[in-house]
Parts: structure tokens; C-alpha cells; sequence
């Protein structure tokens, strides 16, 4: 495992635990709720998970990485462009849901490199659940519980660096070790379409329109049975990495943001998240941060969608 992602990987799961416990702190009291010049939701924890995200990802020896949130500063794109390496973060992703109170909100990391997420979390604070990937790991889950304990019962250090980054780099790695032994192995291989000659869907519970009705239509000329599942956030994506549902496809609006933890999390479970249109892999960093319509998918459907 290279050991540099996998420090950086062990700082996003750190920092998502943390921003994690701030946002339950909010969301458990009275809260007041603003709106951005887009007409977003913004909530006291969205800029509290904002601020200890940011702390955390820049505290440490590791090499600092520019940072890009969706609470974060306008950065143009003449300064982005020569980023090599950086964090792509969401601090609260599912505003509407935890508006809404049913806990389908999430923390989402990402470390981007050469346009493509390389390591990423997504950790939902209300089912405590974590979910990680790392470029050539795998994906796996763990309870943010199990995954607090092991970083209080690691020795300090991981992140050193300098005369010290061999010892550093040792404890990341036997840190690491212990995460997956006690983490659950992501496949993403569907609810068996070829097998029941049904699908599941996993659709946004707040956004839905034409184009998902339309491609839900086209699925029931193939298959017997086409169950829709709402959910909200990223955890649509940690869904098809399960293998608790076979598609996810998302034809309104997202940033990038939104979807590159997911993203690198299905693909390290063995799926796929590709453009709606030329089926090509989701690309970051881009001069406009919308991304296209795209569709979440495991591997049976991966074979669905080549035929």
C-alpha cells in the first residue's frame, strides 16, 4: 500500500469523525437555517464541519494540499489548474435531510489527483457508518465507534514526517492494518439482476424529475421488477458499493463535491460511475465544478449497460 495515501487517508477518516461529532452537536438542538445566492440550505454545521475539516486536513506533518469545499472560498480556476494533488470536500452533504431530521446526511472527503479521486470517505454521523476507499486498497465500511477506538488505541505519530517520517510511516501503516482487519470489504455486486430479473434503483429523495422517470421507464422494457429506493446524500453511492442496489443514476444538478468520495468508494468496490452520455469516468477539477448527468452502477450492471 503506498503509504503516503494511506496517511492522508487515515487524516480524511480522522477529520470526518470529528467533523462528524460537531454536526450531531448541531443537529440534535435548535438550529436556524440560511440560504446561499443559489437558494441552498446552509445550517450552523455545515460551516462547523467546514472549519474543523479544514483544521484537521492542514494540522499535522504531512504535506499540506490545497483544499476545495463547497464552504470554502471561491478559488479560480487559473490557481486550481496547477493543483497536482488536493482535498475535494462536502462538509455536510444532504442539507435538506438534515433539515428534514432523518439522518441521511454525510461528510464527504476526497483526495483528487490527475483529475480522478484517489482516496475518499464518506461518513454518515446518525448510523454512524464510515465508508473508505483507497486507488488499489479496496472499499470498506466500519462504525465510526469501531474507528474512533482504534485511533485512541494507536500510538501518536502516523502523520510524522522529516528524521521521523520511517517511524511516521510505520505506525500509519500498522494503524491502517487495524482499520481494514476490523472494517467490512465492499463488493459492489447488485442485487442479482441476472439472476430475479428484477433491478433496484436508488433515487435522490430530493431531487427527481423527467429524466429519472424516463430512465426508470426503460428499465421496466427489461426487467420484471424495478424497485425505486429514496435515499439521501452520498449515501446513494455507499448503497451500490454494498451491493444492496444495482443503479444509481443522478440526471439533476451536482458538484463535484457531492460525488468524488462516492465515486472513487463504487469504483474501488468494483463498480463504476460513469457520464450518462459518453460513459466515460467522472473527471475533477474541471473550469466549471457542475458535473454531468451520471450513473452509479455495480458490476452485474456494469454488463447491462454494455449491451
Amino acid at each position: 500500500m503506498d503509504s503516503a495515501l494511506s496517511s492522508y487517508l487515515l487524516q480524511s477518516l480522522r477529520a470526518a469523525l470529528r467533523a462528524g461529532e460537531a454536526i450531531l452537536s448541531v443537529y440534535r438542538d435548535d438550529f436556524g437555517v440560511s440560504y446561499k445566492d443559489d437558494r441552498s440550505p446552509l445550517t450552523a454545521a455545515d460551516r462547523k464541519s467546514h472549519e474543523i475539516i479544514a483544521a484537521a486536513l492542514s494540522s499535522g506533518t504531512l504535506s499540506p494540499l490545497p483544499l476545495l469545499s463547497e464552504e470554502g472560498i471561491n478559488i479560480p480556476y487559473a490557481r486550481r489548474k496547477r493543483w497536482k494533488r488536493f482535498w475535494l470536500v462536502d462538509p455536510l452533504d444532504g442539507t435538506k435531510e438534515f433539515i428534514k431530521r432523518n439522518g441521511e446526511f454525510t461528510v464527504n472527503i476526497a483526495l483528487v489527483e490527475g483529475n480522478r479521486p484517489v482516496a475518499g470517505v464518506v461518513y454518515a454521523p446518525v448510523p454512524d457508518a464510515a465508508y473508505f476507499a483507497g486507488r488499489g486498497m479496496g472499499a470498506y465500511s466500519i462504525s465510526g465507534v469501531r474507528l474512533s477506538a482504534l485511533f485512541r488505541l494507536s500510538p501518536p505519530g502516523f502523520e510524522a514526517s522529516g528524521n521521523d517520517a520511517p517511524q511516521g510511516a510505520e505506525r500509519g501503516e500498522e494503524l491502517m492494518d487495524s482499520i481494514l482487519s476490523a472494517a467490512n470489504r465492499l463488493t459492489a455486486s447488485g442485487v442479482c439482476v441476472q439472476d430475479t430479473g428484477a433491478v433496484t434503483v436508488i433515487g435522490s429523495r430530493s431531487h427527481t424529475g423527467k429524466e429519472f422517470s424516463d430512465f426508470v421507464g426503460r428499465l421496466k422494457t427489461r426487467y420484471d421488477s424495478v424497485e425505486i429506493v429514496p435515499a439521501g446524500s452520498s449515501l446513494k453511492f455507499c448503497l451500490v458499493a454494498e451491493g444492496k442496489a444495482d443503479l444509481y443514476p443522478r440526471f439533476g444538478p451536482t458538484m463535484e463535491w457531492d460525488t468524488a468520495a462516492g465515486d472513487i468508494i463504487v469504483e474501488e468496490a468494483g463498480g463504476r460511475v460513469i457520464d450518462a452520455e459518453t460513459h466515460s469516468e467522472l473527471r475533477y477539477n474541471k473550469q466549471d465544478l457542475l458535473n454531468p448527468s451520471f450513473i452509479a452502477m455495480h458490476k452485474e450492471a456494469i454488463k447491462w449497460q454494455n449491451r
